[in-house]
């Protein structure tokens, strides 16, 4: 069975970088065995984390998903 990875973006992190100017990733992917901390998280070829500070999006958001899969909204309304 493959492990189960959960992936954590750390508000406290985003606040801290902006504050200080410091640049610590705010990313952490989970494992019962580890934590790996970064920047940018590949999910698979088509799907991607992105902590950009510096080059936030047109609206302000400096953490987001992008991905070209099919997603399926659920829980809405």
């Amino acid at each position: 069975m493959p492990l189960l990875k959960r992936i954590h973006i750390n508000q406290h992190v985003i606040k801290r970088n902006n504050k200080t100017g410091e640049r610590e990733p705010v990313i952490t992917c989970k494992t019962y065995k580890e934590n790996n901390y970064c920047h940018e998280v590949i999910i698979n070829k088509h799907t991607k984390v992105i902590y950009s500070p510096d080059k936030p999006l047109s609206c302000g958001a400096t953490v987001w998903i992008e991905t070209t899969e099919e997603v399926e909204c659920v829980g809405n309304g």
